[in-house]
């Protein structure tokens, strides 16, 4: 009687009964859509659609506004009819420009990395110095003569070449171990900027999915499945600068597509001996869908460079009027390097909710770098240029696995995953050289073997408006050195186990906030010559991470993210590869704040901005002594974006880098800069001309900076001091581009 009462009353007031909504989500040529946001505008229940595009909204009832929302995809609202119940929808999206409307904030997707898509497309990456810049907080700089890896910062580390930052393209580890320069060197000149389409990235440890060298956090770059349309560029500039790019549709089948994309630079620079800069790459994509939901990718990349190089010059030198600002102590610096991958990539869709991911590659890599930053300190005569060489194969796997369940009680969702890398690397050389060519020394010499397996879970717990996402990282590293400049045979091992655990938080009670609380456990291997020099002792030093944050849609053009953070280093040693010895560093402690603005105030007129502060101090050194060296305590990005306005697109960015310590006790100070750079782009029919200018106001700055120690000819004692690299000055380039 009381359940007839009820329902009753319920139809007295027009109450209809709440059911689920059943459907699927296509594009163009009715692909699936993946983590479409699927949101009931009148109850704010919401989910995603899967890899097949399929979706059920929960509590759903007659008349309820639903809209459809993705990046790249117009945003479409569907009112739900009594018929929706009893057969499942099918909902088209059209391609559209993408924009900050596009963006829903939900526990499903890296919002932030949305966001970062929104840039991208709004303000692509036009060279390949720009391509780590898009990730909000980061800041780079070159300092040999434009082929060596850039210096990285991010969250109060002087990353150098890699160390604490873990970078992929398509999968591919980028991060090299054991590296004759560097642990974890990176280098991303392999890749051709026009062919980027996405950046995710995270900051801290606290994706399972990511490994070594995660600590600050990670980058994950993916580029183009498929070409919209061909391409040929060429660009010429100041200081000999010139670029040409093709990108080339060469298949475009209904189950088939492929493309081949390449690039030639040259550049000369602004520095008085000619850094005669060249760079080759060639890229090729092949995908196929294949029977039974699966897809084949294929991917091959080879790239060449050579260059000369001024190098660090001291400030003394300049002062004394010895040299100018880009002159040379040692102008025989530079080096050449190249790199072949290839990647396959294959994905099975086994069921609705079920997926499995594999992917395979192989990369060979050499490397030769000549360096000199201290003059005439250990050999006066000579002088002290190093050599450092390897020949490096990577073979590596991975292989992921996801499923999703549903229930009453929540939903469910997990990823598990298993793989290995191997890194053979021979001939790992330190020497000390002349003129390039006349080898005076050997210092170190040898060839590592490392082995890195691992495997990871990672879950997720849907609670309503709350997920909580515990994970767990193992990983097994087995280091091998032989050292050839031994009398007798000398080959030694060491081997570590290191468990990353991980638990995060996020509460998102619509579409328009949410709130995250992340922790977890991260790592950084050291140098095999590190591990084996030190009987395995302190080989992975962990990272412990905590980030408390949020992102605020507070319009549909207006969002607004920030994030307070800490992170905790133990004890690690480094391996100092320009002087082949290992230097320890104690315990390290970087708390800081991040904040970000993005405003699409017209359909054409977009600004965004990030501001990054740190507080980074060694913990077990005395007040005033805790520096930690080259860490920024501040910096920040930003600019103005105009697009599609009567045929004009570009737009004006900058850069800042506040002064920061250059040695422990903040006795000598790397000066900071402000960089502008200016780009306009005008599109008549095919064709896009365009110009762009680097540093548009001329501004005199040190692009990077150490404080070392060194001596010039003559000189009776050393000094330490800062020694720089000078930033490039007023840089003109102009470009023509032809689609076709």
């Amino acid at each position: 009687m009381k359940r007839i009462f009820l329902m009753g009353l319920m139809l007295c007031f027009g109450i209809a009964q709440s059911q689920s909504l059943k459907g699927k989500v296509v594009g163009p040529k009715n692909n699936p859509l993946e983590n479409v946001a699927v949101f009931d505008r009148t109850s704010g229940n919401h989910t995603h659609t899967d890899a097949s595009g399929k979706f059920s909204l929960e509590n759903v009832a007659e008349n309820d506004q639903i809209s459809f929302s993705i990046l790249g995809f117009s945003t479409l609202e569907y009112t739900v009819t009594a018929e929706n119940f009893t057969k499942s929808i099918m909902i088209i999206l059209e391609e559209a420009t993408v924009s900050l409307q596009q963006v829903t904030i939900t526990p499903q997707v890296n919002t932030l990395s949305q966001i970062v898509a929104v840039d991208l497309k709004t303000a692509p990456v036009k060279s390949s110095q720009e391509i780590l810049r898009k990730v909000p907080g980061l800041i780079i700089g070159q300092h040999a003569g434009g082929g060596k890896a850039e210096q990285i910062f991010l969250r109060g580390f002087d990353i150098d070449h890699g160390t604490d930052i873990n970078l992929s393209v398509d999968g591919l580890p980028v991060n090299m171990v054991s590296h004759a320069h560097g642990q974890g060197y990176s280098d991303l000149h392999f890749l051709i900027p026009e062919t980027i389409d996405e950046i995710s990235f995270g900051k801290g440890p606290y994706n399972a999915k990511y490994g070594d060298f995660t600590t600050a956090g990670y980058v994950a770059f993916k580029t183009l499945d498929k070409l919209d349309q061909s391409s040929v560029s060429v660009e010429y500039g100041q200081f000999d600068a010139f670029r040409t790019v093709g990108l080339f549709n060469l298949l475009n089948a209904e189950n088939s597509n492929a493309y081949l994309a390449a690039s030639l630079n040259t550049f000369n620079g602004p520095f008085d001996s000619p850094q005669n800069f060249n760079r080759f790459n060639m890229m090729a994509k092949y995908n196929l869908n294949l029977p039974n939901n699966q897809k084949l990718q294929l991917t091959a990349s080879h790239f060449q460079s050579k260059w000369d190089a001024s190098g660090q010059i001291p400030q003394r030198a300049i002062d004394a009027g010895l040299i100018d600002r880009f002159g040379a102590i040692d102008d025989t610096e530079g080096g050449n390097t190249s790199r072949t991958n290839l990647l396959v990539n294959h994905s099975k869709l086994l069921s609705d909710n079920k997926k499995l991911e594999t992917r395979a590659y192989y990369s060979h890599y050499d490397f030769e770098l000549f360096s000199n930053f201290t003059f005439f300190l250990d050999d006066p005569v000579n002088g002290d240029q190093i050599a450092q060489r390897e020949d490096r194969n990577i073979l590596g796997f991975q292989t992921e696995f996801s499923d999703k369940i549903n229930s009453e009680a929540f939903d469910f969702k997990y990823t598990a995953g298993l793989g290995v890398r191997y890194d053979d690397v021979n001939d790992v050389e330190l020497s000390h050289t002349k003129n390039r060519y006349e080898i005076l020394d050997r210092i170190a010499f040898g060839n590592v073997d490392q082995i890195n397996s691992f495997a990871f879970l990672n879950t997720e717990f849907g609670l309503g408006d709350f997920k909580i996402n515990p994970a767990v990282r193992l990983d097994y590293f087995k280091f091998d050195y032989e050292n050839k400049l031994s009398p007798t045979y000398d080959n030694r091992s060491e081997s570590k186990i290191f468990a990353s655990p991980k638990l995060n938080f996020i509460y998102s009670p619509n579409r328009d906030f949410q709130l995250f609380l992340k922790t977890g456990i991260g790592f950084h291997s050291n140098d095999t010559r590190v591990v084996v020099a030190n009987s395995g002792e302190d080989i992975l030093p962990a990272a412990y991470g905590a980030d408390l944050g949020g992102i605020y849609k507070l319009t549909d053009n207006l969002i607004f993210n920030t994030a307070f953070w800490a992170l905790f280093l133990e004890q690690e040693f480094v391996y100092v590869g320009d002087a082949g010895i290992v230097e320890p560093s104690g315990k390290t402690r970087r708390l800081g704040v991040d904040f970000g603005l993005r405003y699409e105030a017209l359909d054409w007129l977009y600004f965004y901005g990030d501001a990054n502060y740190t507080y980074a101090r060694s913990t077990e050194e005395t007040t005033g002594a805790d520096y930690i060296p080259l860490a920024p305590d501040f910096t920040s990005t930003g600019g103005i974006a105009v697009k599609n306005l009567a045929n004009f697109s570009g737009g004006i960015n900058y850069r800042y880098l506040k002064n920061r310590p250059a040695n422990e006790d903040n006795s000598i100070e790397a000066e900071g800069y402000l960089v502008t750079d200016f780009n306009i782009n005008y599109t008549f029919r095919n064709f896009v001309f365009g110009i762009a200018v680097e540093n548009i106001f001329d501004t005199q700055w040190n692009e990077t900076q150490f404080a070392t120690e060194s001596r010039l000819f003559n000189e009776p004692e050393a000094v330490e001091e800062i020694h720089f690299t000078p930033g490039t000055p007023f840089f003109l380039r102009g470009k023509v581009t032809v689609n076709f």
